[in-house]
């Protein structure tokens, strides 16, 4: 099991549930593939089923599943990569995607549509997490 310390930032300010899911798939991808890239991206692949990004950590989803459109596919396709929503559960619905950009006090969320939302979210969460590690 990875230590709290060689835990991503993001995780080591997230529940203990969210890093024992992290670090258990990251320890079966690393016997499987070795440490590396594939390891990390197949880790964040399983924890972004339970847990979204809100912020600097990540939090438990209201409902399992998919987090956006790259992570329900599987196979050849999903191997090939794509555009990420990174952690925002960009398949919520509208109302919880407008509580968190609320919750990250986003201006101008009233006018945004779902797709703007999970943007200015994703923006807002890559803001937080950069001061949070002081970068």
């Amino acid at each position: 099991m990875v230590s709290k310390k060689d835990l991503p930032s993001t995780l080591q300010r997230s529940p203990k549930k969210a890093q024992e899911t992290w670090s258990k798939t990251h320890d079966s991808a690393v016997d499987e593939y070795g440490e590396g890239e594939r390891a990390h991206r197949t880790a964040f692949a399983s924890l972004k089923h339970g847990f979204e990004k809100v912020g600097d950590h990540w939090e438990p989803k209201d409902q399992k599943g998919p987090s956006d459109r790259q992570a329900a596919k599987s196979g050849r396709s999903a191997r090939r990569g794509g555009k990420t929503a990174g952690g925002v559960d960009a398949n919520a619905s509208k109302s919880h995607l407008y509580d968190d950009a609320k919750r990250l006090d986003i201006p101008g969320r009233s006018k945004m549509d779902r797709d703007e939302l999970v943007d200015a979210i994703q923006k807002a969460n890559d803001k937080e997490t950069r001061k949070s590690r002081g970068d």
